[in-house]
Order: structure tokens, then C-alpha cells, then sequence
């Protein structure tokens, strides 16, 4: 037991938080439900009765030592957790006891000072879980330097124990390798969400601020417990009216809401702003006009929201305005909004997905060439955040040449986790799969071993400041994404955010047990078609490196004769350069010559047809239709095969999730089927309409044993789906 003064001091501390914690549980309590997603990986039911036994032992009372608001929803969460895991109340302890668990940080807790702990390294969030003897007892420890690595050591008890992990003889480390994890919201203020196959946005900015939906609260959670620490609330096209007064008291109570959760609020910054609400005649960032705007619209910012996070910036993009309107650079913008920010501890994040009329290249030339003749002009609170791919969120892009070029600059990662190009909510497309080959790839740019996840992490140049984001999947459906297997994907961005590294198969795993159940009769099926769902969606959209051939505007279902659109890098028919000579993008030397942007021995590997690969063969080389892969086959039959294959792969998904009957709820059970049959109807759309275009171009027949498509290649043609969700315009 605790001595006399050092239990008088928890006394203290645990009075404290009473007010606090009994306020959180409320807040966190709701009324039961159906099993419908909306508890998301957080469903903590009760795990089966021998472990059941284990875990009551090793977690008997909840002793909370501090009185912040981030402490209290850490005890507050792990009494919730604790509650649904093992069916009964937990609770909170005065002193401690055999099974207590500790949560506190030097500062608040004399226990885990006296203790010495080895804290150094672990930063502001990082944590120790450790089993450890006090006073003779048996005692599971969370401890960070600061109150948001024991919420984060929390939600990883948690884990470990919906996961069915022993929670005995611990001594966990962890902290996240990148600074800043964090979900872009492409919502407008009328609530529409671009790229949004979810529903409205959560935000009701109509109700906001006197009536603060609990929902907020558990999105909070759920952003919490994969280790978020960044909303960026608005959509990047977003005009400049969520910078005035009557925006900034409902962005205010939003962040209040987030604050405890450890999660700091970002907005779209509209470049052009001091015109739009201030009536300069202009935004050019070198004019002192302009300079003092952004710094008192800052301060304004801040004096709402004390801890506000910063600008996120699309500039000079798609018809965006941006400093080249005023013949600046992106560094000239970047930096005067940066400057604007600097003196309250806040970032500018400047995207570097660009394109416009005016420059005729190859799109995936273009952000490389706007941004590496600006290296190391930026300031050391600007991230410039580049797309994964140098296209658009394809089904599979090679990694940008960004990644590893620009070693002064600080670059973050921007990931999709909406799925645009990859069939919506109805299409199970687990992109983990997706993000490990980006992130593992190898940019070369200090030789063997210099990955995109290094870069990202800042460790493989040691910048300043470190980002991974990606573009939310959430809106105000009841399961949150639109569809079950679409909340893996919200998930796994922030397990990636927090470890580069982390395998997708892994998170799978762990996303799985605690979405469905640690039955492995469960897992395995489960968790078998994730990992080949992503390329099922390659096979029968974009196989053998093709990309962008989805339909114009709202990017649902295939259009790959389109030929016909204002802008040239708008034709499907221009990306994959199909005619009667053969198919695909000449990236080498002897077309656009993309891939001298690489380190040389990427390049090399890229423009050399022996060495591409099948998966970017089309991507960076225009060849015969006849030409004849390592499998033996021409590309024309490989094409047939491979979006034939696709389909197969969904049919096989099907059976598998047909086998689960009777082990999954039925709510989930009959949403998740009806999801696959849509999945396999559009696949095969997909494959027929795909293979009568190629085939109307290359004029060769089917291989043997292949059948042709349900329609004439007009047919598919005629095909109109201008009311699809998530347009740019609701």
C-alpha cells in the first residue's frame, strides 16, 4: 500500500476527478442498439468466459491520478471498455490495490514518479503499459510524459484485450513515428461531402454551437483510439465564409469537443480570402496588404480556438486561386500564411496535387516540376503534402517522385481513404494493401532502404515536422462510412499514420477481432478477403497498370472511350493511349520522359520493359497489343484474363461471406451481401464494358474459353449516371 502522505495525495487527485469522470461517463453512456456499425472497432463485447476470468484479475479497480479533462476521458473510456469486456463495472480505486490499473504521467502521479520510469524518448504522446509490483500488489501501469499518451496507452489495453492478448507480464513501449495523423473532411458548409459516399456531414453547422451532438463526442473516440491528432473540418475547394465570426464560434466548440481526445482542428484556407471577406483588391502574398489580413484573421482564429491547429491549402489547382495569380511561387504563398501563424504554434499545409490549363505536360510531371525548383525555399512550418500517386488516387500509381526529392523540405503524406476511384461504399476494397506497397516502396534517395515511409516519418532526413493524412470516408450514415468493410479503411489510416511500417495484415487482423469477433472461423475468412480485395478492384478496373479510365465527374463506373472533355488530362482515352497499335502511357525517354523525376535506378526499373513489371507495364510504356508478358500471354489476352479475373475475385468474396451465415449478426451479416452482389454486378459492368472498348481498338478476338460481354460496346456507352453521389457540386 501506498504510504500515508502519497495516498492522501491520491485522495486529493481522485476527488478531483470525480466531477470529470462521472461528466464522461454520461457522455460516453448511450442507449443500446442493434448491431448496425455504429460502434465501429469499439464495440467491446464480452469476451468469452475462461479469458474473461484472466482479465477480471488483472483489472479490478481504475486508479486515475489527475484532473484534466484528457485524464478523465482515459479512465472514462477504460471503465466503458472495461464494462463491455468483461460484464461488469470496473471501479474507480482511491489507493492502490491487487489489479488496480494506474493511469497518470510523472507530473500528476507520485506513484509513477517514484517509480523512475524509462519516459525519455517516448514524446508528448507516446506510453508505457507495465506490469509492475507497488506496496506488494500486482499493478498494470499506463504512463506518458503528458495526459494524451495515457489516453493512447489506454485505448492499447483496450486493444489487447478485445484482441484476446495476455495483459500479464507487460512491458509495452510505444509512440507515434509521425507528428502529425491526421483525416481531411471534404465537407462544405451546406453539409454536401464531396467525394462523400456516407451520407450529410457530420458537422451541422445549422445547430452548432448551442447543440453539440454526442456524435461528435464519439467520433472523438474513434479518432483517439487509432491515434488521430488532426481534423482538417472543411473541404479543400471551400469558399472563404468559414474564416468569419459566425463559422469560427461553431469550428470553437467543435475543437472544445475534441480537445480531451488529444485531436486539434484545422481549416481549408481559401488563398483568395482577403478579397472574399476582406476587399483587397488582391491576395498576392508579398503585397503588406495581404501580410497584415492573414495575421489579424490568425489571431482572430486564435483568440476562438487557443489551440487551433492551422491552414490546409489548395492553391493554384483545378481553377483554385493561389500565389501564381500574382506571379509568386507556392513558396511565397505558403510562407506568408505560415508567417501568419507562426507566433501561435501553427502549420501550413500546402497540397501539392496541381494542375492546370495553362500547363500542357503530362499530369504526373506537373507537381514535380512546380515544386522541386522550390526546395528548401519553404518555411519550417510548412508541409507539403503530396498524393500518394502523381496521378489521382488511381487503384495503383507508383509512388510520387516527390517522395525522397526534396530532403530541405518538410513532406507529408496525403492518402484517399474515401473511395473515389475504387467503386464508393459498395465496393469491399481494403486499401491497406494499397498503402504498404506506397509506403514500403523505395525512392533510392540515399540509396538502398531510403522508403517513402521513411520520408514520411521524417527519419530518412530528419525534418522538422512530419504529416500523414488522408481524406475522410465518415458522414452522418449510422455506420459512419457508408458501409462495414469501409470502417477497415478509417481504421488502417490511422494505425498507418501512427507506424509507416505497420503491416497491413496485421491491422487486418486486429481490425477484424474487434469489428466481428476473435472466432477464427470469423477472422481468417475475414481477413483473407481484405487482403485480396484491393486487387480484385485493380483486375476488373485498371489492370496491368492502366489509370484514370472512370466515367467524367462523379468517377463511377467505367468510361475509357471518353475522348471529348475540355481538357485533355480529363480523357480516359489520353491516359491509357489505346489505338490500333497497341495501349498504354510512354513515360520513358522516347514519350514524356516521367520517369527521369525518379532516382536513377527507380527509373531504370520503371523504363525498362524487362524490368517495370506487369502491375506498371501500361503506366509507363506504350506497347503492341500482341506484345507478350513473362506469363506467356500478349497483352490483349492478359487484359481479358486479368479483368475476368477481377470478377472471379468478387465471386469468390461472395461465397466466402456466404460460408459466415449464422456467425455474424444479421444486420451486418445481410448488409455486407447485399454490398458484394452490387460489387459483383459492377465488376462485371466493368469487365464487359471495358473489354468491348479494347476490343472495338485492337480488333483481335477473345482468348479461348473467355466470354464476350453481355452488350455491344454502344450499349455500355449509353450508360448515364450523372446523379451519382459525391459529385464536386450537390
Amino acid at each position: 500500500m501506498a504510504d500515508g502522505a502519497e495516498e492522501g495525495m491520491i485522495m486529493q487527485a481522485a476527488t478531483g476527478l470525480r466531477l470529470l469522470l462521472g461528466l464522461a461517463f454520461l457522455l460516453l453512456a448511450r442507449p443500446a442498439f442493434a448491431e448496425d456499425g455504429y460502434d465501429l472497432w469499439l464495440r467491446y463485447q464480452p469476451v468469452e468466459a475462461p479469458a474473461q476470468a484472466r482479465y477480471r484479475a488483472s483489472a479490478a479497480t481504475i486508479l486515475a491520478q489527475g484532473t484534466s479533462p484528457t485524464v478523465a476521458a482515459a479512465a472514462g473510456e477504460l471503465q466503458r471498455g472495461l464494462a463491455g469486456l468483461l460484464g461488469r463495472q470496473v471501479p474507480f480505486g482511491r489507493q492502490v490495490a491487487d489489479g488496480a490499473i494506474l493511469l497518470g504521467t510523472p507530473a500528476s502521479s507520485p506513484l509513477i514518479r517514484g517509480l523512475n520510469l524509462p519516459l525519455q524518448g517516448l514524446g508528448r504522446e507516446g506510453f508505457l503499459i507495465r506490469s509492475v509490483a507497488l506496496g506488494g500488489c500486482r499493478v498494470t501501469l499506463i504512463a506518458g510524459n503528458e495526459d494524451v499518451g495515457v489516453l493512447y496507452g489506454v485505448f492499447r489495453l483496450l486493444r489487447l484485450i478485445q484482441t484476446q492478448q495476455p495483459i500479464v507480464g507487460l512491458d509495452l513501449r510505444d509512440a507515434p513515428h509521425v507528428q502529425l495523423r491526421m483525416l481531411d473532411h471534404w465537407d462544405n458548409l451546406d453539409r454536401h461531402v464531396v467525394r462523400g459516399y456516407a451520407g450529410l456531414s457530420l458537422w451541422d453547422w445549422q445547430t452548432l454551437p448551442r447543440f453539440r451532438d454526442p456524435r461528435y463526442t464519439d467520433y472523438a473516440r474513434a479518432d483517439a483510439s487509432i491515434g488521430i491528432n488532426g481534423i482538417v473540418l472543411n473541404n479543400v475547394n471551400s469558399n472563404a465564409d468559414v474564416l468569419t465570426p459566425h463559422f469560427l464560434e461553431r469550428v470553437k466548440a467543435l475543437a472544445d469537443i475534441f480537445r480531451p481526445w488529444g485531436i486539434r482542428v484545422y481549416l481549408s484556407a481559401r488563398f483568395n480570402a482577403p478579397m472574399a471577406l476582406g476587399a483587397l483588391p488582391t491576395a498576392d502574398p508579398l503585397d503588406p496588404r495581404v501580410q497584415t489580413w492573414w495575421r489579424a484573421k490568425a489571431d482572430e482564429i486564435y483568440r476562438y480556438v487557443p489551440d487551433f491547429g492551422g491552414f490546409l491549402v489548395k492553391a493554384n489547382s483545378e481553377g483554385t486561386p493561389g500565389p501564381q495569380d500574382f506571379h509568386r511561387t507556392h513558396a511565397d504563398g505558403a510562407n506568408m500564411m505560415a508567417e501568419a501563424l507562426a507566433q501561435h504554434g501553427g502549420v501550413v499545409i500546402w497540397r501539392a496535387f496541381v494542375y492546370s490549363a495553362a500547363n500542357n505536360e503530362d499530369r504526373f510531371r506537373q507537381a514535380y516540376s512546380e515544386f522541386h525548383p522550390l526546395e528548401g525555399q519553404f518555411r519550417d512550418n510548412v508541409i507539403v503534402q503530396v498524393k500518394n500517386g502523381p496521378i489521382d488516387f488511381q487503384p495503383r500509381e507508383p509512388f510520387s517522385p516527390l517522395f525522397g526529392a526534396m530532403p530541405r523540405t518538410n513532406i507529408g503524406m496525403e492518402f484517399q481513404v474515401t473511395k473515389e476511384y475504387l467503386g464508393f461504399n459498395t465496393h469491399l476494397a481494403y486499401l491497406g494493401t494499397m498503402w504498404e506497397e506506397a509506403l514500403r516502396a523505395d525512392t533510392y534517395a540515399r540509396g538502398q532502404g531510403s522508403t517513402v515511409a521513411r520520408v514520411v516519418d521524417g527519419s530518412l532526413f530528419h525534418g522538422p515536422r512530419s504529416l500523414l493524412a488522408g481524406v475522410a470516408n465518415t458522414g452522418n450514415d449510422r455506420n459512419w462510412s457508408g458501409s462495414q468493410f469501409d470502417q477497415a479503411n478509417w481504421y488502417a489510416l490511422g494505425r498507418f499514420a501512427w507506424d509507416p511500417n505497420v503491416s497491413a495484415r496485421a491491422v487486418a487482423e486486429d481490425w477484424a477481432r474487434m469489428t466481428w469477433g476473435n472466432d477464427p472461423a470469423i477472422v481468417q475468412p475475414i481477413v483473407g478477403m481484405m487482403m485480396g480485395s484491393r486487387q480484385a478492384v485493380v483486375d476488373y478496373m485498371t489492370p496491368l497498370g492502366l489509370h484514370h479510365l472512370m466515367a467524367t465527374g462523379h468517377h463511377y463506373g467505367p468510361g475509357p472511350w471518353i475522348d471529348n472533355l475540355e481538357r485533355r488530362d480529363w480523357n480516359p482515352a489520353y491516359f491509357h493511349g489505346g489505338n490500333r497499335e497497341g495501349i498504354g502511357f510512354d513515360r520513358t525517354a522516347s514519350g514524356s520522359n516521367a520517369i527521369e523525376q525518379y532516382a536513377p535506378e527507380v527509373a531504370r526499373r520503371f523504363g525498362n520493359l524487362a524490368t517495370v513489371g506487369d502491375d506498371y507495364l501500361l503506366f509507363f510504356h506504350h506497347v503492341p497489343w500482341t506484345y507478350r508478358l513473362d506469363t506467356g500471354r500478349t497483352v490483349w489476352d492478359e487484359l481479358v484474363v486479368r479483368y475476368s479475373r477481377g470478377v472471379d475475385e468478387v465471386r469468390a468474396m461472395r461465397r466466402t461471406w456466404a460460408g459466415l451465415a449464422g456467425r455474424i449478426d444479421p444486420q451486418r451479416y445481410a448488409e455486407v451481401a447485399g454490398f458484394l452482389a452490387i460489387q459483383e454486378d459492377e465488376a462485371q459492368w466493368w469487365r464487359d464494358a471495358c473489354i468491348a472498348y479494347f476490343q472495338s481498338l485492337s480488333r483481335l478476338p477473345l482468348p479461348a474459353g473467355y466470354a464476350p460481354p453481355a452488350h455491344d460496346l454502344a450499349w455500355y456507352q449509353a450508360i448515364d449516371n450523372r446523379y451519382a453521389p459525391g459529385r464536386d457540386q450537390p
